[in-house]
């Protein structure tokens, strides 16, 4: 059976949408086209000529980075820059570069929850949740249809909240209108005022499904003209947002923890604030530079806070409140290859997917 790149960008952003990426970032395909046949992929942290070469010798045309290739709007592609040159090259060679990032990040079963899985935390809350990722449909159906619509609705992803599916509000009422000469009226007639009996449907869903609970929505629904509303909320995603919070199944002093973590992420380093000679349980950890948490993993009261790229001022907000770790940037994130491709592995088992052999960690350290 042909797998061609659309196919896997499908079932990417199934699990990571798009519309999850911080603002900033530059997420989804870069280089080639979604309807080319994929023989092999190629998972990097980040993309550079040695993965390219790698890429090939592995016969992958399709690569997919953590990473960004293009980060940076670019005016031209001469070759000057190293990633002008990777580009050119992998135009060149027909491989397609796919990039998922923050958006991996954001997803409750993404980045972090990954390394909560190593290192046995349970996963309680998103640490900083995302705000305006809600959408509310309000619709007006014709009651001996109101089943057949929620339903539609439901299968296309809305009436999530928390550990509940299948959620809305219903209230009944009467719907008025008068189809003109050329209208086609599900029930009464043309030019003839006419009174329906109709649910209104309300149900909640992630913004980043509206066209699918759209077409749900048209295509269930029996009238020729369909009254709906559509409106932001600004209640917070309790699935979606950057970091997580999780509890370790059994105290641990400072010490003992430090050496937990950098056994379990095979660490060559750590850097942390004073010990507080305080017991270590609760923890909170950011993938990536997250010098951005270190205020709400304080407001939360966790014990321990994880993450990389922080400033020597950063160490002293830790206000003798909690731990904080610095583990690295690369280190942090070497563990996305394994979870993209355990995801991918579950839906395409025709194609050989390879994780990059190569450590791109540019920092270097000398012992």
């Amino acid at each position: 059976m042909k797998i061609t790149v659309k196919d896997i960008v499908s079932n990417l952003e199934s699990f990571a949408p798009v519309e999850y990426a911080e603002l900033y970032d530059n997420v989804g395909l870069m280089t080639g086209s979604l309807y080319h046949t994929v023989t092999n992929i190629l998972i990097t942290l980040d993309l550079t000529e040695e993965v390219l070469i790698e890429s090939i010798n592995k016969r992958c045309n399709l690569i997919i980075s953590f990473h960004p290739v293009i980060f940076k709007p670019i005016k031209n592609i001469t070759g000057k820059t190293l990633y002008e040159k990777i580009l050119i090259y992998a135009i060149k060679n027909d491989i397609s570069i796919y990039v998922i990032h923050t958006n991996l990040d954001s997803i409750w079963n993404g980045s972090v929850s990954h390394i909560f899985q190593l290192l046995g935390i349970k996963k309680e809350k998103v640490l900083i949740p995302k705000k305006g990722y809600i959408q509310k449909l309000n619709t007006y159906v014709p009651m001996k249809y109101a089943e057949k619509v929620r339903k539609a609705l439901f299968k296309a992803g809305a009436g999530n909240i928390s550990n509940y599916s299948h959620c809305s509000f219903n209230f009944d009422g009467i719907g008025s209108y008068m189809g003109n000469a050329v209208s086609n009226p599900s029930f009464g007639y043309k030019k003839v005022f006419h009174m329906e009996k109709e649910t209104c449907i309300g149900v909640i869903f992630p913004s980043h499904k509206l066209n699918m609970i759209k077409q749900a929505l048209f295509q269930s629904h029996p009238y020729e003209e369909i009254a709906y509303e559509i409106y932001n909320i600004e209640n917070i995603h309790p699935y979606l947002g950057l970091g997580l919070i999780g509890t370790l199944d059994k105290e641990m002093n400072e010490n003992d923890f430090l050496l937990f973590i950098k056994e379990k992420m095979d660490l060559p380093f750590i850097r942390h604030s004073p010990f507080l000679k305080k017991k270590i349980n609760r923890i909170s950890i950011i993938t990536g530079s997250g010098r951005f948490g270190i205020d709400h993993a304080i407001k939360e009261n966790t014990h321990s806070f994880i993450s990389s790229d922080l400033k020597y001022h950063d160490f002293f907000r830790s206000e003798n409140k909690i731990l904080i770790l610095d583990i690295g940037h690369y280190e942090s994130e070497k563990f996305n290859k394994k979870l993209i491709k355990m995801f991918l592995k579950k839906h395409f088992d025709s194609i050989l997917i390879h994780e990059s052999k190569i450590n791109t960690n540019p920092v270097k350290y000398f012992f």
